[in-house]
């Protein structure tokens, strides 16, 4: 009986105790301090780190008995005692400042500072995640408009059917005299498009897309102008190439090298106007990692030798590097292997090549897309362009490389045989070549590479998304 006894208390006791998944972490009835909703991918080490405090002080703010949390979960955050409301996460979008994001969340410039640790507004860069104190029942304004050059507070305030001195308050500005010309302030009604702060006239909007930027991918900057200009810029140490998508629209696409160090660099844009002037912004981006596995090939000597390699990487770089202002395709691209599906290696994989019978090694990256098949199938072009190489390569083998347009192309190596020729028009679907196992290869496959401006990136992406978007 005593045994029963002990078996049943020790089964309640667990019941009791047990966290279940679907369950919330309690927080004190009055909490000293802003909460902080845990989100999806979230751990304590991750939202200690996010705060800059200590898992053990969230722990004791929050009576937890251990590190477990669930989405959902409202956490006291110590160390900001004194203020109320909820401690959310945004991506900072590219011109946004800190002015900006003041007046939009009506939350001072001091306070995102403090809660950001940041000491310079260089510090603010696009792809970041920033914290921002929401005050609840607090709904975002409306619209946002510029107070035009030698336009005072007031005739913005007419124009915008409301006063000078809701202006001054809800943009933080000192007085009714203190509005600067170009600057985007907040309205209390009405809906408006106005581009960030920070961003030249000539600019109306620019659109970075994806933020953060990763190894590997497309980056797409669209960008919407307020008069005919010219544009151009950076990203890293590459030039962007601007086409028009219709009136007030351009539109640049850029590869992200797979090797590039994660980190932050420049991203730089230049409008040149009619009269010959120019307006320029730029704000730092953060390029996180891809996060690439590692893999292992052995390969014969002469493939691996930079007296063979060198002078092919050059050719095929000096050709993906012209730019054909039409753009030849529209959508997404259709997978040139006859077994769309069956990837063998895909992008990014950080490689090895061991040369056989030999102690020299080649670091590298796989550039491309690797499809399974036998010799012989066909592989078919994936959007419309024009062949601009078709030959044999040492590292290659044979290999095809048609231009789309605006700076992308695709390439196809280790073909058995190539069925197209310089010059050639060729159509989505158009059978361009057979599989094979020609160049620097351990068996028979097809090699697809996507080249955006010079920089080979993830083909994947332009199966499953339209360029541009």
């Amino acid at each position: 009986m005593r045994k029963r006894l002990f078996i049943i208390a020790l089964s309640l006791l667990l019941t009791f105790s047990t966290r279940t998944a679907s369950a919330q972490t309690p927080t004190p009835a009055s909490p000293a301090g802003p909460l902080y909703i845990v989100q999806a991918g979230d751990t304590l080490w991750d939202i200690a780190a996010l705060f800059n405090t200590g898992i053990n002080d969230i722990m004791l703010a929050n009576g937890l008995p251990n590190a477990d949390i669930y989405i959902g979960d409202r956490l006291v955050i110590p160390g900001l005692e004194g203020l109320s409301g909820t401690l959310i996460t945004k991506i900072v979008p590219f011109g946004e400042t800190l002015r900006s994001l003041s007046r939009q969340y009506r939350v001072d410039e001091a306070l995102l500072k403090k809660l950001n640790h940041i000491l310079s507004p260089t510090e603010l860069y696009a792809g970041a995640k920033l914290i921002i104190l929401q005050q609840d029942e607090q709904p975002a304004w409306p619209a946002r408009s510029n107070l035009k050059p030698g336009e005072t507070l007031l005739e913005l305030a007419v124009r915008q059917a409301t006063d000078a001195w809701t202006l001054a308050e809800i943009n933080r500005l000192p007085g009714t005299w203190a509005g600067l010309p170009d600057d985007v302030l907040y309205l209390p009604s009405g809906s408006s498009d106005a581009k960030p702060t920070g961003l030249p006239a000539a600019f109306s909007s620019v659109n970075v897309t994806p933020l953060p930027l990763v190894q590997g991918i497309t980056v797409q900057i669209l960008t919407t102008v307020t008069e005919p200009v010219t544009l151009g810029g950076m990203l890293v140490d590459n030039p962007l190439n601007f086409f028009q998508m219709n009136g007030n629209s351009w539109v640049a696409l850029q590869g992200v090298h797979a090797m590039l160090e994660p980190g932050i660099y420049p991203l730089r844009l230049e409008a040149t106007l009619a009269d010959g002037s120019s307006q320029s912004f730029e704000q730092n981006v953060l390029i996180a990692s891809g996060y690439y596995r590692q893999e292992t090939l052995f390969v014969e000597l002469k493939t691996i030798d930079p007296a063979v390699t060198e002078p092919e990487n050059a050719q095929i770089l000096e050709l993906v590097s012209s730019i054909t202002a039409q753009r030849f395709w529209n959508g997404v691209f259709q997978s040139p292997a006859y077994f769309p599906d069956s990837f063998t290696s895909t992008f990014g994989k950080r490689r090895e090549y061991k040369a056989i019978g030999s102690h020299e090694i080649l670091l590298g990256f796989h550039t491309g897309l690797d499809f399974g098949g036998g010799t012989g199938l066909p592989i078919t072009a994936p959007a419309p362009g024009v062949v601009v190489f078709a030959g044999p390569l040492e590292v290659r083998g044979n290999a095809t490389l048609i231009d789309h347009g605006w700076g992308v192309f695709s390439s196809f190596w280790h073909q058995s045989e190539i069925l197209v020729q310089v010059g050639q028009k060729v159509e989505r679907g158009d059978i361009i070549g057979k599989v094979g196992g020609t160049g620097r290869v351990t068996g028979p496959h097809l090699h697809w590479e996507i080249w955006v401006n010079g920089i080979q990136v993830d083909p994947q992406e332009w199966l499953e998304k339209k360029f541009p978007h």
